[in-house]
């Protein structure tokens, strides 16, 4: 158990942190199984879920949920795979 001031408060900054990155993560992550699903099953709506996951993938680089270059490899991966289609 934390015995100063500035470890109580450390502790219910990294819990905040820790429930705003899970909301995020999770977001993307279903935002991405819907485009791969979509994707697989050749669905009509497969265009909108990919540019949806982009966005979710975007927002999570830029609140520091995920790397940039893991955000971008992970969009241009998806895209490759919409042309494909």
């Amino acid at each position: 158990m934390a015995h100063s001031n500035q470890a109580r408060k450390r502790i219910r900054q990294n819990e905040t942190r820790r429930l705003r990155n899970r909301k995020v993560l999770g977001d993307y992550r279903n935002a991405v199984v819907a485009a791969k699903d979509a994707l697989t099953a050749g669905a009509e709506n497969a265009a909108e879920l990919v540019k949806k996951a982009e966005v979710a993938l975007a927002r999570a680089a830029q609140k520091g949920v995920l790397r940039r270059q893991t955000a971008s490899r992970r969009t241009s991966r998806l895209v490759q795979a919409l042309k494909r289609n």
